[in-house]
């Protein structure tokens, strides 16, 4: 950052960079898993750590839709709340998440028990869940910006795990298809925001760091699991072991 305030569409670009740097798409875990590397118990322990991410972030969302000061934007993230919460039992994102546990075997109770997680899951999902809920509106808003490069993870998930893996069908992956219009319409909302909002050059610095500490949640989850299912294991005490999968 220099002294004087990026205009929009340079703090735009500064913030596609940090992407392009730091998104986990980039992440070792990610390219194993994307390439048939991983087995079925690796594949397993990903998706129940992510589960508690997905399950969080509606009352991320609650949170910061409490201190939003315009009908619009209440609008905006209540919409959110009902992308991944549903509207009724059994539809939304949360749900078609735990067809995903489901249809790789994992038992719906223990997944939702949050027992199996691994410590570095549980410490990266509230520490987003805590920056959303403490920090300004400005750097929560600013933080959702990964969305910007979830649709390229996502093809690249979905077709990747198709082909690689036998025990992987497109029902089970029915999360994901509508996160492919959501996410950005999700991320075109956000994005606008941002630069309008963020106008000096501490604003922009503050929304820069929020994306960045974001990017650091999503590879650090990936750090967890790659540090405890890939060869050589160190899974933690408590923690999903495969063998063990209902």
């Amino acid at each position: 950052m220099t002294n004087q305030p990026l205009t929009p569409d340079e703090l735009e670009k500064a913030l596609r960079a940090i992407g392009a740097e730091r998104y986990h798409n980039l992440h070792p875990f990610h390219r194993a898993l994307h390439d048939g590397k991983l087995n079925k118990g690796q594949v397993q322990a990903w998706a129940l750590n992510r589960y508690y991410y997905q399950a969080s972030i509606p009352a991320k969302d609650a949170s910061l839709l409490a201190r939003l000061p315009t009908a619009e934007l209440r609008r905006e993230w209540r919409r959110r709340l009902e992308d991944h919460d549903g509207t009724e039992p059994g539809s939304g994102g949360v749900a078609r998440w735990l067809k995903l546990t489901n249809g790789l075997g994992l038992d719906r109770a223990y997944v939702e028990s949050l027992e199996g997680l691994l410590p570095g899951t549980r410490f990266a999902v509230e520490a987003y869940v805590h920056f959303v809920r403490e920090r300004s509106v400005l750097e929560a808003i600013a933080s959702s910006l990964t969305e910007l490069f979830s649709p390229t993870i996502i093809s690249e998930r979905v077709s990747g795990m198709l082909q690689n893996y036998a025990f992987i069908t497109e029902e089970t992956l029915a999360y994901f298809k509508p996160r492919l219009t959501q996410a950005p319409q999700d991320s075109a909302f956000a994005l606008a925001y941002v630069k309008e909002h963020a106008r000096t050059v501490e604003q922009q610095q503050s929304v820069l760091n929020a994306l960045k500490f974001k990017c650091g949640v999503l590879w650090s989850m990936l750090d967890a699991l790659d540090y405890a299912y890939v060869t050589p294991a160190r899974i933690p005490p408590g923690a999903f072991r495969p063998e063990t999968a209902a």
